[in-house]
Order: structure tokens, then C-alpha cells, then sequence
């Protein structure tokens, strides 16, 4: 089982970052214009928001795995609900590589599997290294190539 890069645990941190700042804004709005209470509850929004999601961007981390197997690709991950995913080759549309603007600056990359089937199906491997990430695409595009041509074998 593979771990994902330390470095992902960052950008989880950042969007809630983000996130937080936007939710202890309409907080701090909302106690200027209707509460009045002279408490600063932007700060304190932001706070908790921002120390739940640090910690959870944590055990997230902790938790994420995967692995290729001869069949499949398998993905542990989940911090409140687990999941575990099995993509079998047959599964498998094509495979790409994007990398978000954060992940640019930490140098990261995501491996996005497109799979037959119904909408939302698709898996993401988020906190790979670039050139891990293409060989996965590479590793994967061959594994299900092969698998074509096994099918085709046997009919």
C-alpha cells in the first residue's frame, strides 16, 4: 500500500484556509449587522473551521492509500466514513494528470481515473510527486491495454 506525498496535507490546510477566512467573514457580518454582541465571532468561526480542518487534513492524510494490483487499482481512504475502492482494468476509460495551482507550487500532481459506469465514478489519487504520477498513468494505460487484449484472447 502507497501513501500519498507529505506535501498534499498542505494543500488540504490551504483550501481550508480559505475556506475558513470566507465563513469568519460572513460571521464577522454577520455579528456587525444583527447580532452586535461586541464578541468577535469572525475570529472565532475562522478558528474552530480553520483548527478542524488542519486536523482533519492530518488523519486524512494518515489514512490515504493505494495500491496497483495485477487486476485492479484499490484506494483506502476516508476519515469519518472509510472507503475502500476497487477499480478493476476492465473499468478503466482513460487516465489524466492534473495539478491545481497549489499543487504547482508544492509541486504535486493528481491522477484522475475516468470508469465506465454511472456519473461520479471517477477516482482521484490527489499528492503525487509529477513524474510518479505519469508513470502511474503510463502503468495503468498498459495494465488495462493488457487486459483488452486478454479479453479479446478468450472470446
Amino acid at each position: 500500500m502507497r501513501s500519498l506525498e507529505r506535501r498534499i496535507k498542505y494543500v488540504w490546510i490551504a483550501y481550508w484556509f480559505i475556506g475558513s477566512l470566507i465563513l469568519g467573514s460572513i460571521g464577522r457580518a454577520v455579528d456587525t449587522y444583527y447580532i452586535d454582541s461586541g464578541f468577535y465571532l469572525g475570529i472565532l468561526v475562522f478558528f474552530l473551521f480553520f483548527v478542524f480542518g488542519s486536523v482533519y487534513s492530518i488523519f486524512r492524510y494518515k489514512i490515504w492509500g493505494y495500491e496497483v494490483r495485477d487486476d485492479s487499482l484499490y484506494l483506502k481512504r476516508g476519515v469519518f466514513t472509510r472507503v475502500k475502492t476497487i477499480v478493476p482494468y476492465a473499468r478503466i476509460q482513460h487516465v489524466d494528470t492534473q495539478r491545481s495551482v497549489l499543487e504547482r507550487i508544492l509541486n504535486l500532481s493528481t491522477l484522475v481515473v475516468y470508469t465506465a459506469g454511472s456519473r461520479g465514478s471517477d477516482v482521484n489519487i490527489p499528492g503525487l510527486d509529477p513524474e510518479h504520477a505519469e508513470n502511474l498513468q503510463k502503468q495503468l494505460k498498459e495494465k488495462t491495454t493488457e487486459f483488452e487484449l486478454g479479453e479479446e484472447d478468450a472470446v
